[in-house]
């Protein structure tokens, strides 16, 4: 398998023309479905090379025409320890993915929101850079020592501290400046930063923060 993942979830397609105008820029070597994901793939015109999952989100009449269809099934226990979505990650790890892009990960369940946006903490994803998209939003983790990022001058950046405090945080190219300082968990202190050029730059020392880049002013 190539170095590009993309996987597809079972949650929202926020807008449907924007996700395939991104999807154009990108070179996918796999594409995987993550369950009901697949009804997804559908809606974006995705041939999807593996559904992964326990498969409890399709109609028995789907379930059998998938696993005649000839598309490589990995199909897990209805009661496990880890969703479907992280099973789909360490999937794609283990077969060698270094660079990974989620959709539909956002969708009406509050906690399985949430869970598929802190699986980006997992410690094997260290190392590999994983994007959520939704519609032109993107969000990920930022390490340290930092990241730079690309944009559009008037565009927003959250930064949102993910487990502890993060520290050492000094921004470049954003409205609000933070100079060594520290994000605690609570406080909504890096909340809608906005870009003053084409890029910006984050300098982490320690911690994690979940950054989310939306185009415009939020």
């Amino acid at each position: 398998m190539g170095e590009l993942v993309l996987i597809v979830v079972n949650g929202e397609i926020a807008d449907v023309e924007a996700i395939r105008t991104r999807l154009n820029t990108l070179d996918i070597a796999q594409v995987i479905a993550v369950d009901g994901g697949s009804k997804n793939c559908q809606l974006l015109d995705l041939d999807y090379d593996v559904i992964l999952g326990d498969l409890d989100s399709l109609q028995p009449g789907e379930r059998q025409a998938l696993l005649k269809s000839g598309v490589r099934v990995e199909e897990f226990p209805l009661h496990k320890d880890e969703t479907d979505l992280e099973l789909a990650l360490l999937y794609a790890i283990d077969q060698g993915a270094q660079e990974i892009f989620i959709l539909a990960a956002v969708g009406g369940r509050l906690d399985m929101t949430m869970s598929n946006v802190y699986l980006l903490a997992h410690p094997h994803l260290e190392g590999v850079h994983v994007r959520i998209w939704h519609g032109d939003q993107t969000a990920w983790l930022i390490r340290p020592p930092g990241d730079e990022i690309e944009g559009q001058q008037g565009d927003t950046l959250s930064l949102i501290p993910i487990g502890s405090a993060a520290q050492g945080i000094t921004t470049h190219n954003l409205v609000y400046l933070l100079d060594g300082e520290s994000l605690y968990p609570g406080p909504a202190r890096g909340i809608s930063n906005v870009f003053t050029g084409s890029h910006a730059r984050v300098d982490l020392q320690q911690g994690m923060l979940l950054a989310i880049h939306t185009p415009g002013r939020a």
